[in-house]
């Protein structure tokens, strides 16, 4: 799931990658991750580091790459019982992000005459996922159902997620959790068909990576 995840990133990144990253000095390498450290309370997405990957298949030849970035959104942590826990987040479409200007275009270009838009048009509105339960796999994987909002129409959907990593952020000195967790769902569900019909896939992998800070 990670090597998907950094494929997706890699691939959308291009248009807004950073010269001045080059520059950034390398972080301590991670200390082996204690799950029963974490702490019970609020926590809320550090939007400029959680992002939505996705893929779908073109015409059958290859996989196609985008990002939904700013990520925002809370997550109530309850360690004794993971089943009081619950994730809300909301996922800005208007800033996706693609390697094709012209695809981004249409994405959120308007209906012709009235029509309704190919995709999402000029002003979708955001996406939203509320989880309606939380169910403990292992000591760092769980089943996250819920409802995701897009486009207008709401559908259940079930993440599976991954602890990636734990402990004090360096730059915010706040308590953070960070998330990997993986769903895929048949897009036209949510009215977004458009292509079906000569060959881009309507099943997308989503591939979500979130940092939660403790409020």
């Amino acid at each position: 799931m990670r090597k998907k995840i950094l494929a997706v990133a890699a691939a959308a990144s291009v248009a807004t990658f950073s010269v001045a990253a080059l520059h950034a000095q390398p972080a301590p390498p991670p200390a082996a991750m204690d799950p029963s450290a974490a702490t019970s309370g609020n926590y809320a997405a550090d939007a400029g580091h959680s992002m939505v990957g996705w893929s779908v298949n073109h015409l059958g030849f290859n996989d196609y790459f985008g990002i939904f970035g700013d990520v925002a959104g809370t997550l109530t942590l309850d360690t004794e019982n993971m089943g009081n826990s619950s994730v809300d987040v909301t996922i800005p479409i208007a800033s996706v992000v693609v390697p094709s200007q012209g695809l981004k275009d249409h994405l959120l270009r308007d209906g012709r005459d009235g029509a309704a838009p190919d995709f999402f048009g000029s002003s979708p509105a955001p996406a939203r996922f509320v989880s309606t339960s939380i169910n403990k796999q292992t000591d760092t994987t769980a089943e996250i159902a819920g409802d995701l909002t897009l486009n207008g129409q709401t559908h259940p959907v079930t993440i599976q997620a991954e602890l990636a990593g734990m402990g004090t952020n360096m730059m915010t000195r706040a308590e953070t959790l960070g998330f990997h967790g993986t769903t895929t769902i048949s897009r036209s569900q949510w009215g977004v068909s458009f292509g079906t019909q000569f060959g881009v896939a309507d099943e997308v992998e989503l591939y979500i990576t979130v940092a939660f800070e403790k409020q």
